[in-house]
C-alpha cells in the first residue's frame, strides 16, 4: 500500500475517528454461515469487494496465522438483592486465587447495574439464589482499589462449583450493548470462535468469528501456518471513550498469555521471510503487548494509537469497529489514518454489516510507520 500522508506527524483528536454509520449496518445476527460473510481487502491502494471464503488465496505459503482462542462465558447473571431489588451482573474476570482475598477460587470482579449499590457484606442472590436453585453472591468492595470502577464479589453456590460452572449452568451470552435481541441458541454457537479453548473472555474475538472448518483447511492447503494466543476480551472493548484528547483516556486492563511454541512459531515466520498475520485487534494488542514489555503473560492496557511502531504484526484481519473507539484508532494507526477512514466510507456506501457479527477487512501494515 502507498501511504498518501502521515499519520505518524498528525495530532489526532476523538473527533476525528467518527464517522456516520447508518443504524440498519449493525449487524444483529450473523450470516448464514461463517465464511460467507463479505471481505473488504484494503491491502492496496484502491478496495476490493470479496467474500471471506477467498482469504486462503489473499496470503502466501509460510504467512503465520494468530488466532486468539479464549472462550466467551456466559458472563451476564440477573438476580436481586436482599430488598428485592432488581439487577444485572456481568462478571468481568474470575480472580485467579493470588489476586483473590485468603486466596479463594471463587472470587470475581465485574460491572453492577442496580439502583443501588450493595454495602460490604451485603448479600445478592442470583437466578434465584441459593435456596432457589441458584447461587448467591456477597459484596466485598471496589476493585482494583477503593476507587475502581468493578465490583469484588464472593460467589457461593452449591459444593464443587466454582465461578465458570455457575456461569455455564446460569448465565446468558454477554452480547454488545449494540445487538438489541436477548441471547438465544444462536448466540450460544455463533457468538464463539470454532477454536474456542481456554475460558474467561466476554467478548468474542469478533474477526475470528468468520473461520469455519472449510477456510482452515483452504489454509492449511495453502500452506499458512497457524498459532494461538489468549486474551480474555473484556466489557472495556466496548466503552466510549470519555475524553476528547486521545492522552487523557484511560485504557481497560485485559489478560493475556502467549505460549512459548507460538514466540517460536514467530521467529520462524519471520526468519523465512513469511508475514505474521493477526487475527483481530485482541491478537495485536497481545502481540505488541509481549514486544512491548517482554512478558508472556499478564494484563495489559496497551493504547495502540497512530504513531505505534508495531514490532510483529504485518497483516491483520478485523471486523468494523465503533465510531471514535480505541479500536479505530488502533487500526488507523496500523493501516494509516487516511487510507482506514477511506474504507470505512466505502463499507457504508457499499452497506457492509458492521460490528460483532458484521463482515470484516483485511489490511496490511503501513509503510509510513514501519
Amino acid at each position: 500500500m502507498t501511504s498518501t500522508s502521515s499519520s505518524a506527524a498528525r495530532t489526532y483528536t476523538v473527533a476525528d475517528f467518527d464517522f456516520s454509520l447508518p443504524e440498519h449496518l449493525i449487524a444483529q445476527h450473523p450470516a448464514a454461515e461463517r465464511s460467507a460473510s463479505r471481505l473488504l481487502d484494503g491491502t492496496g491502494d484502491a478496495p476490493v469487494d470479496r467474500i471471506f471464503r477467498e482469504l486462503p488465496g489473499l496470503l502466501q505459503p509460510g504467512d503465520l496465522l494468530v488466532f486468539n482462542d479464549t472462550q466467551v462465558v456466559k458472563a451476564r447473571l440477573f438476580g436481586e438483592k436482599a430488598s428485592g431489588g432488581k439487577l444485572e451482573l456481568l462478571i468481568e474476570r474470575v480472580l485467579l486465587p493470588h489476586e483473590a482475598l485468603d486466596d479463594s477460587p471463587n472470587e470475581i470482579v465485574g460491572h453492577l447495574r442496580v439502583s443501588k449499590k450493595p454495602l460490604p457484606g451485603g448479600r445478592l442472590h442470583l437466578a434465584g439464589g441459593l435456596k432457589g436453585g441458584g447461587f448467591d453472591a456477597v459484596f466485598i468492595g471496589r476493585w482494583p482499589d477503593e476507587q475502581g470502577q468493578l465490583f469484588r464479589l464472593r460467589l457461593e453456590g452449591p459444593a464443587g462449583e466454582d465461578p465458570y460452572t455457575l456461569m455455564a449452568r446460569h448465565g446468558h451470552v454477554p452480547l454488545p450493548p449494540y445487538i438489541t435481541h436477548g441471547d438465544d441458541a444462536e448466540d450460544e454457537r455463533r457468538y464463539q470462535t470454532v477454536f474456542a479453548r481456554v475460558p474467561g473472555a466476554v467478548a468474542a474475538p469478533t474477526a475470528a468469528l468468520h473461520f469455519d472448518e472449510g477456510v482452515l483447511a483452504a489454509l492449511e492447503a495453502r500452506g499458512v501456518q497457524r498459532a494461538n494466543v489468549t486474551l480474555h476480551v473484556g466489557a472495556g472493548t466496548f466503552a466510549p471513550m470519555k475524553t476528547e484528547r486521545i492522552e487523557e483516556h484511560v485504557m481497560h486492563h485485559e489478560r493475556y498469555a502467549i505460549p512459548p511454541a507460538t514466540v517460536q512459531a514467530i521467529t520462524d515466520c519471520h526468519a523465512r521471510g513469511g508475514r505474521v498475520v493477526a487475527v483481530g485487534t485482541t491478537t495485536v494488542r497481545t502481540l505488541e503487548s509481549w514486544a512491548k514489555t517482554g512478558e508472556l503473560q499478564g494484563d495489559t492496557n496497551i493504547f495502540i494509537t497512530p504513531g505505534f511502531e508495531f514490532r510483529v504484526v504485518d497483516v491483520l484481519i478485523t471486523n468494523f469497529h465503533l465510531p471514535k473507539s480505541t479500536l479505530m484508532m488502533l487500526v488507523s494507526a496500523f493501516a494509516g489514518y487516511e487510507h482506514v477512514m477511506a474504507l470505512y466510507r466505502h463499507a457504508v456506501a457499499q452497506g457492509y454489516r458492521f460490528f460483532s457479527y458484521g463482515d470484516a477487512m483485511l489490511l496490511a501494515r503501513s509503510a509510513e510507520i514501519q
